[in-house]
């Protein structure tokens, strides 16, 4: 099933990825509609000429019209979504989101879902620190990684249509995982670096840091300027997957330390050479 432009996108949630997702759709020449609480994203969005039409409230019209929705919202609040108003979508309907876990999400969302209606979990690897739909671009999806996490409850039909999602936004790789796999690789690849990155801005408090640092701090510590709703929202939902991998890089960290502590240069320059040599694969892709 491929997104052809006959069918009508619902964004559901214009902010930073929404927006996004209906800029970059928009562009192409999808007709996006869009629900969010806020009514000045709308009027921007309406403004801007991002969406089609939108409303600042759950409106039976467009949730009836879509063929496809985008859930661009926290978890808790995607599932009390769907809960109130997602009898409102008509067979035939496909839905897909952007959260950042699935294990706690998928099986809910289908349970309250009406016949008929598909929900294909995906998860964009992109994003800014900063939010709102007036900060939105679809530049964010170019060289990125998109990962649809479809069960052995989704059609054939379905996925494809998700994967398809993925490379019309303009994403470079799109790649699937099983939800349990999803959250072991997200746990590490973006729960534990943002944990690093909140630890060591924690970790010295001198008020004039910024005066003598680097690019390296500056690089390693982007994405401490975290939304801590979301994100503590996250690791709560994720909570052994992310803490094993805690105690994962704890263990390293500490052998990193004993090999100071020490003075174990081998060991240190192991270490050093193994890092060089995972990194490098990053560089390839």
């Amino acid at each position: 099933m491929k997104l052809t432009k006959d069918k009508t996108i619902l964004i559901v949630g214009l902010g930073l990825l929404g927006g996004s997702y209906a800029r970059a759709l928009t562009r192409r020449g999808y007709r996006v509609t869009a629900i969010t609480r806020s009514q000045s994203s709308i009027d921007y969005a309406l403004k801007e000429g991002i969406i089609a039409a939108g409303s600042a409230s759950p409106d039976e019209a467009l949730i009836r019209e879509a063929d496809l929705a985008v859930f661009a919202l926290y978890p808790h609040v995607f599932l009390e979504w769907i809960e109130r108003f997602g009898a409102f979508f008509r067979p035939g309907t496909i839905l897909t989101d952007v959260t950042g876990v699935k294990g706690a999400v998928i099986e809910k969302v289908r349970e309250m879902l009406p016949e008929g209606v598909e929900f294909i979990a995906a998860h964009p690897m992109a994003g800014r620190e900063v939010c709102g739909v007036e900060n939105s671009t679809d530049a964010i999806f170019r060289g990125a990684n998109y990962i649809v996490v479809p069960t052995e409850k989704n059609t054939p039909g379905a996925v494809e249509l998700c994967r398809d999602l993925g490379k019309t936004l303009g994403f470079e790789r799109v790649s699937e995982l099983t939800p349990e796999k999803h959250d072991e690789m997200i746990a590490f690849l973006s729960q534990l670096t943002h944990c690093i990155a909140v630890s060591l801005m924690c970790a010295n408090d001198d008020p004039d840091l910024a005066d003598y640092t680097g690019d390296s701090f500056r690089d390693l510590t982007r994405i401490a300027r975290i939304n801590e709703e979301m994100w503590s929202e996250l690791f709560l939902l994720n909570r052994p997957a992310l803490l094993r991998e805690m105690d994962a890089f704890r263990d390293r960290f500490e052998e990193l330390y004993h090999a100071i502590e020490s003075g174990d240069t081998a060991r240190m320059k192991d270490m050093m050479k193994e890092s060089t040599r995972r990194r490098a694969l990053f560089d390839k892709r």
